[in-house]
């Protein structure tokens, strides 16, 4: 099982206590993870266990309220850091329509706004501060990023190694970008490597992710519609005004339209990057693709990243896990979710097919839900620094949320 009841805090333990009740994803896991919960809480939902859902949506606006936003998972030592922020869409699943609950979850949804735009107050000539950049036309932007320059607590040894390999680079910087890499949930993909087969080479910082940015449009039109419903115009045109500028940067920044695809943005070379990876589906998950472009982006998927089992994290075979050939719960629900929004049904469906069906595969071989899988081969996913985890939360979630969604499958 990996329902847990609430905490009693535990002297000089890392362990950051929960109120109520909550799901772990499982194996190494122990504690609630940020981005995790979202994709476990979409089989709550559907799998009748609506208080779990509720209790975890109180548990994280607690811990919005004592740390000013939510951390990477429930320990003290990833107070540095967040995952993408998905608590916005967690708040939408939710059935208690409490004004006062609303009121304060509305206040803890700006206050982890505010956590990722604080930056905006310290920028200099280089155009970025903490998690803020500013873009070539003065547009507000967000990269991954952590408050602390030091190796991860839980990879101490893995970072101080990977650091010795890169003596150009002095090893502060080198944990910064693993630490932003870590809290991109992409921990670690081509996507943040000058060169694909070393992990070394990584410069997470230096890119500014369409992933993250899709998450805080969606985060702002949140913000702007609850306000709204709160009569709080004021708030709700603010942040209509600050959804219509990530709109437009969105697609001024990091659309491809020769590829046919959505990529992140690199602040060294001022362009997009050249990397195709999963996360050009985020767009579309966000509603800010228009038609034409939602048409495209489904023909590159179906050309570089739809395999066998389920939709590829990227084409690169690097090791890494977030590359080929695994592919991951949660980017399989945002690709099906952002293509049924944006009238690619067809293409929807067929992830879906796919991916049940490794699931299914790997269950039948291993009686296990899993972390990752292996797309290409249907099986255990591997690569990495640790052990493909069993479990596993998001893997559940995402599987129950398909099942109701596809019936016939």
């Amino acid at each position: 099982m990996l329902v847990r009841p609430a905490d009693a805090p535990v002297a000089r333990s890392s362990a950051l206590p929960m109120p109520q009740p909550y799901v772990v994803p499982g194996g190494r896991y122990r504690e609630m993870y940020y981005w995790d919960s979202y994709f476990t809480m979409l089989g709550l939902a559907v799998d009748d266990q609506q208080p779990l859902v509720e209790s975890m949506l109180a548990d994280f606006t607690d811990t919005i309220e004592r740390y000013g936003h939510i951390p990477n998972g429930m320990r003290s030592y990833y107070l540095g850091r967040s995952q993408p922020p998905f608590f916005a869409l967690m708040l939408d699943l939710s059935t208690d329509n409490d004004p006062a609950l609303a009121a304060r979850r509305l206040a803890a949804l700006k206050r982890e706004h505010a956590y990722w735009m604080r930056g905006a107050g310290c920028l200099d000539a280089s155009g970025a501060c903490a998690r803020v950049v500013r873009m070539p036309d003065g547009t507000l932007l967000n990269r991954y990023w952590d408050d602390r320059p030091l190796p991860r607590d839980e990879s101490f040894a893995e970072d101080v190694a990977t650091a010795r390999e890169d003596p150009s680079r002095t090893p502060d910087v080198i944990y910064r970008h693993l630490r932003a890499g870590a809290e991109s949930g992409w921990d670690y993909s081509s996507r943040w490597l000058a060169d694909p087969q070393r992990l070394s080479s990584i410069r997470t910082t230096d890119i500014v992710p369409v992933d993250l940015n899709s998450l805080m449009l969606i985060m702002e039109e949140a913000i702007a519609r609850r306000a709204g419903a709160a009569g709080d115009r004021a708030t709700q045109a603010a942040f209509t005004t600050l959804a219509q500028q990530r709109r437009a940067a969105l697609n001024r920044y990091f659309w491809v339209a020769d590829e046919g695809r959505y990529a992140d943005w690199d602040r060294t070379t001022r362009r997009p990057t050249r990397h195709v990876t999963a996360a050009m589906l985020y767009p579309l998950f966000a509603g800010a693709a228009s038609p034409a472009q939602a048409r495209a982006v489904a023909a590159t998927v179906r050309r570089t990243l739809l395999a066998p089992g389920g939709l590829r994290t990227t084409p690169l075979r690097t090791g890494q896990q977030w590359d080929a050939p695994n592919g991951w719960a949660p980017l399989q629900w945002v690709a099906i979710a952002g293509l049924e929004k944006n009238g690619q049904q067809a293409l929807a469906k067929e992830i879906a097919r796919r991916w049940l069906g490794t699931v299914t595969a790997a269950y039948t071989e291993t009686g296990k839900m899993l972390e990752k899988y292996d797309v290409e081969e249907r099986k255990p996913g591997g690569g990495g620094e640790y052990p493909t985890q069993d479990g596993f939360g998001w893997t559940n979630g995402v599987t129950s949320a398909l099942l109701e969604r596809y019936k016939d499958l």
